[in-house]
């Protein structure tokens, strides 16, 4: 080995250390600003939420990929367009758009029953102990909630693009969701909603564990500019998006 090339293997052990410590102090600042969210009063939690998904580091191990805030924006608005106080909302895997419907002012948010479903327990920070539920796909009716059957709109996001994730994320959906008898919120606009997003590839199976959808014409993006396309299926058109001819 060269005196160059051994320089060279020192440098980079050297920058590795110094990548690994900025990584360690990274995750301190971040485990102190959750504690922080814990221990603050209720208004101190209301301004900090307003942060949204900020407080998250994307975990790629568990398949995280936040939306872009358009994207979540966009979904948010689907859920709660024509919502009333009594409309009952999940959002399953999907926490930047929970995090999209917190930073709405409150007069844009008709309901408080809104709930997020997810397997990173970071989240119950965010939605607050009454509206976060544990949520593991692969066991997919084993979570602890009152609102089985109960759910008027769902969005449902599975973590994985392969068929096993995205047929237990269907039978957690059909646990949620209340029978579809096609009435009304108080606002006259439909009750029922179904939002799944996910991999164009998984198209066919889609058309297996939620033959009600159709692919729309909305195309979600992700912040980090995630190569996957990926595409919303809904049972539903509003001004948002359409269905694909």
């Amino acid at each position: 080995m060269s005196d160059s090339d051994s320089d060279m293997e020192v440098s980079l052990s050297a920058n590795a250390l110094a990548a690994l410590a900025e990584f360690r102090q990274e995750e301190q600042q971040r485990a102190e600003e959750f504690e922080k969210m814990y221990q603050a009063t209720d208004e101190e939690y209301q301004k900090r939420k307003k942060e949204g998904m900020n407080l998250f580091q994307e975990d790629w191990q568990l398949s995280q990929f936040w939306y872009s805030d358009a994207t979540a924006d966009l979904l948010a608005d689907a859920l709660l367009e024509g919502a009333d106080e009594n409309t009952v909302i999940a959002v399953v895997s999907a926490p930047s758009v929970y995090a999209a419907i917190q930073k709405k002012p409150e007069e844009d948010i008709p309901t408080k029953h809104i709930y997020l479903f997810e397997f990173d327990k970071r989240f119950e920070v965010m939605a607050g102990k009454d509206h976060f539920v544990f949520y593991n796909y692969e066991v997919p009716t084993e979570f602890e909630s009152e609102i089985k059957h109960k759910v008027d709109r769902l969005l449902i996001d599975p973590p994985f693009l392969n068929e096993n994730c995205q047929t237990k994320s269907s039978i957690t959906a059909n646990v949620l969701l209340a029978p579809n008898d096609g009435s009304k919120t108080a606002n006259g606009i439909a009750k029922h909603r179904l939002i799944s997003c996910t991999g164009e590839r998984m198209k066919d199976i889609m058309k297996k564990v939620y033959p009600e959808t159709n692919i729309t014409t909305f195309l979600p993006e992700h912040g980090n500019g995630l190569s996957n396309e990926f595409r919303c299926y809904a049972d539903f058109e509003w001004n948002g998006w359409k269905f694909e001819i």
